[in-house]
């Protein structure tokens, strides 16, 4: 199940993206509008900050802001950075891989197969869409 820090960071970014303007938005404003906690939203933010896909500015008409055309960011990297790896299993992983303890042989073992198509299969749908493909 996808977390909520995922879910409220996909829906803050398209909230930035439908902006007619890149003008920095307050945490506030993006809080209230999308239902989100400003603790939390705080926190999101930070990371899609230090992820690259942020800017911030200070002061009086300050706010975040997108760093990035909106067509420029993929789906799989923000689900990276806030969600961590695509794949289910460690073992099933590309740029996470772990081998199972409980595994005497992947290349047999059918959790991974049907997980490996799983992966397979969502990072095909998370790297053909970008922020600009869900946010409008």
């Amino acid at each position: 199940m996808l977390s909520k820090k995922t879910k409220y960071g996909i829906k803050a970014l398209t909230y930035l993206a439908r902006r007619e303007n890149n003008e920095p938005v307050q945490i506030a404003e993006i809080a209230k509008n999308e239902h989100i906690s400003i603790k939390f939203l705080e926190s999101i933010l930070l990371l899609l900050r230090n992820s690259g896909f942020l800017g911030a500015k200070k002061g009086k008409g300050g706010g975040y802001y997108l760093i990035k055309e909106p067509k420029d960011i993929s789906m799989a990297k923000v689900y990276r950075i806030l969600e961590g790896p695509i794949a289910l299993l460690p073992c099933a992983s590309h740029n996470f891989y772990e081998k199972c303890d409980d595994c005497d042989d992947e290349s047999t073992c059918a959790a991974r197969r049907l997980m490996t198509e799983v992966r397979d299969n969502t990072l095909k749908i998370l790297e053909s869409n970008s922020l600009a493909d869900i946010a409008f």
